[in-house]
């Protein structure tokens, strides 16, 4: 499967605050925390942002607290996936768990722009910079993991799977 969308990019150390303000987690509506995805990172993000682009972040991206709101936010906006150096662990697991691909390559979030035009390879791992013709390697996505993705995430997966033995 391949992802191709936009670059918004961002820095090092992009916390769950700046992700989703804490100030708007008395709601779980995924298209209420759209609404305010990356607001404290960057105000105008979600006016730019459009359905299939990619956030790039350089270290650490998803520190801080421990909460779901932050992917589900993300992917709510429509954002194809992360491209990041390296991730907080506890956001690493939110992702995968809520549904939203992301992808560890210091190598591209170091060299990609704002604006580049990105193709992702979710099975060879490979992003191919439709706007320079680049390419850079990261880890592929697991197959599992992978299905995870596709049905939605792990709770999505799991009734998935329940329903399919029940049947």
């Amino acid at each position: 499967m391949q992802l191709t969308g936009r670059v918004h990019k961002f820095g090092d150390d992009i916390n769950t605050d700046e992700i989703i303000p804490a100030r708007y987690l008395n709601t779980i509506d995924p298209q209420e925390l759209a609404r305010h995805a990356m607001e404290d990172a960057d105000p105008d993000f979600v006016h730019k942002v459009q359905p299939g682009d990619f956030i790039v972040a350089g270290r650490n991206f998803g520190c801080g607290s421990s909460r779901e709101h932050a992917p589900i936010a993300i992917k709510a906006a429509k954002v194809a996936g992360v491209i990041a150096h390296s991730f907080a662990r506890i956001f690493y697991r939110n992702a995968f768990n809520m549904g939203l691909p992301i992808w560890e390559s210091p190598e591209a979030a170091a060299e990609l722009k704002n604006g580049d035009d990105i193709m992702v390879n979710v099975d060879s791992g490979e992003i191919h910079v439709l706007t320079t013709g680049k390419r850079y390697q990261c880890q592929p996505i697991p197959p599992f993991m992978q299905k995870l993705l596709a049905d939605g995430g792990l709770m999505a997966h799991l009734k998935k799977s329940l329903e399919a033995k029940s049947a």
